[in-house]
């Protein structure tokens, strides 16, 4: 029976490298259970947009942290995934293409950027039941989490994925070059100085790499019902 004196508000956190299969699983679970989805990565991809469009040196912190101190971030969901909104502009459409996934990684190690929507993302977790992907979800943004996932895949797997949504985008890019990028990416994103990634220590592992994303999102769900009834 589900404790009366806890919280019927939860936090799901999914957490992993690039491609391993968590934004799509979280946005499912999160339609499933009635909840918000939490995109961190595409706050984080929007902020590179604009450091994109502002002309900004990656290699300058000061002028990147500057910017995302002025900028107005604003979410709002619909049945495709998380819009996202910068100073009112849609950028949505932007987010996913090559010169942002290289961007993407030095925007994400600027200190004053993570400040900015670490807080945000806190804002939007106070609103209600959530479920949150990220990087640093479980470790940094929601450590007190009800339930947190490690998502992993292997890397042939990841890179196929990023193709597929890349070409429906009508991005065409080669696998190998694809591997490389995600390679690169990983090592920044595990180096990094500022919540570098990693699991939490009370996180379960979820191996992506041979599982249809029914069952990805099914395994999750199962989880969430199992500890809304303790």
């Amino acid at each position: 029976m589900k404790n009366p004196e806890k919280s019927d508000k939860m936090v799901v956190t999914l957490d992993g490298p690039a491609a391993s299969g968590k934004s799509t699983t979280a946005r499912l679970v999160a339609k499933e259970m009635g909840w918000l989805y939490l995109d961190t990565g595409a706050m984080y991809r929007a902020m590179a947009v604009k450091v994109l469009d502002e002309g900004i040196p990656l290699d300058d912190p000061e002028a990147i942290g500057a910017m995302a101190r002025r900028t107005k971030m604003t979410l709002k969901a619909s049945d495709e995934g998380t819009r996202v909104f910068l100073d009112g502009v849609e950028v949505t459409h932007r987010i996913r293409t090559p010169e942002v996934d290289r961007a993407v990684g030095p925007v994400c190690e600027v200190p004053v950027v993570r400040e900015v929507l670490v807080a945000l993302q806190r804002e939007i977790g106070k609103k209600g039941s959530l479920v949150a992907e990220g990087r640093d979800m479980g470790t940094v943004v929601f450590p007190d989490a009800d339930l947190k996932f490690y998502v992993i895949a292997s890397i042939e797997a990841r890179a196929r994925r990023r193709r597929i949504d890349m070409e429906r985008q009508g991005i065409s890019v080669s696998l190998d070059e694809l591997i490389h990028e995600i390679e690169r990416r990983d090592r920044r994103d595990s180096e990094r100085t500022h919540s570098p990634l990693r699991p939490a220590g009370d996180a379960g592992l979820l191996d992506t790499s041979e599982m249809t994303l029914e069952q990805q999102v099914g395994t999750v769900v199962q989880k969430i019902h199992r500890k809304m009834a303790r």
